[in-house]
């Protein structure tokens, strides 16, 4: 893969994300950037570029809606379940920064589809599960049906419907051959008036301060999103600047994570019976585990 810098190269502002609230429209948002952490999750497997575009998407909502996480030890994981389309199984998570994604596909019915396949083409009938489990033991999940023209949609409806929160998400994925990969996205939320310390009592989607928002987040575009020397303040800069205030929240890194070491994977199989221990284990002694997230297989000794 080509190298993303050059000696004279400009600052490449990627694998970021930024939080921003607007207090007097009361609205909050994210803007995120993903690039070499787009690569080294989707190089764990050989994907084909229209599996790549959709996992790509996801880890982008994903990172949208995980920095939104007040607690640094809470996750935030998405899922999709499927029924007939090319796509079986995807799944994200994001815990403090770190963030991994794996899609499984069946190759056969991916081939008989045309190059640009819709939502339900790859999902046939699917829905969308978002799980926030925070730190202190909370959780909460909310599923809608994956329908739209593509993820940001569903998530859209997944606020509308289970959060009763009026949202805006629009993602921007760029293939660019040996370079990689860059994604880019942008959350923007409403908060009824009132929000801090009370009970949300309704929501107006129509409400004159989310159409005042909504219809300049509107404006932003999909190149603004993906260019990597375009700094994540600049873009809300850019969109906001003519509000009262703009509040710009401490920068978040984002990076690749796994939770398969070694030392994880003996403190699993530890938890097992020595017997079913013994079954797990090959003709060496060892039991090997596989991780879908980073395609790594981890021997374990039968004693661990």
């Amino acid at each position: 893969m080509a190298s993303r810098f050059t000696e004279d190269a400009p600052i490449r502002h990627e694998d970021q994300a930024l939080g921003f609230t607007i207090p007097a429209r009361h609205a909050r948002g994210r803007v995120v950037r993903l690039g070499p952490v787009l690569d080294a999750i989707l190089s764990n497997h050989a994907y084909p570029p229209v599996i790549e575009r959709v996992l790509a998407e996801a880890l982008t909502v994903t990172a949208l809606l995980g920095s939104t996480l007040k607690d640094a030890d809470g996750q935030l994981t998405l899922q999709a379940q499927t029924q007939g389309g090319a796509i079986d199984l995807l799944v994200c998570d994001y815990r403090g920064g770190e963030m991994r994604g794996y899609l499984r596909h069946d190759a056969e019915k991916l081939a008989e589809m045309p190059a640009d396949p819709s939502l339900f083409a790859l999902f046939g009938k699917g829905y969308l599960a978002i799980t926030f489990d925070q730190a202190a033991g909370a959780r909460y999940q909310g599923i809608v049906p994956l329908e739209g023209a593509g993820l940001a949609q569903a998530v859209e409806s997944y606020f509308a419907q289970s959060e009763q929160l009026p949202s805006l998400v629009r993602v921007a994925v760029e293939a660019r051959g040996d370079a990689g990969h860059v994604a880019g996205g942008m959350l923007i939320q409403h908060l009824p008036e009132g929000e801090e310390g009370r009970e949300r009592l309704h929501t107006r989607l129509d409400h004159p301060e989310w159409e005042h928002v909504r219809a300049l987040a509107d404006t932003i575009k999909a190149d603004e999103l993906t260019d990597e020397a375009l700094d994540l303040e600049t873009i809300v800069w850019r969109l906001f600047h003519d509000e009262p205030e703009v509040r710009v929240l401490p920068m978040v890194a984002l990076s690749r994570g796994c939770r398969c070491s070694a030392e994880h994977v003996r403190e699993v199989i530890a938890r097992f019976p020595p017997d079913e221990r013994a079954e797990m284990a090959d003709s060496d002694g060892m039991i090997r585990v596989d991780c879908a997230f980073c395609a790594r297989v981890i021997p374990v000794p039968v004693a661990a």
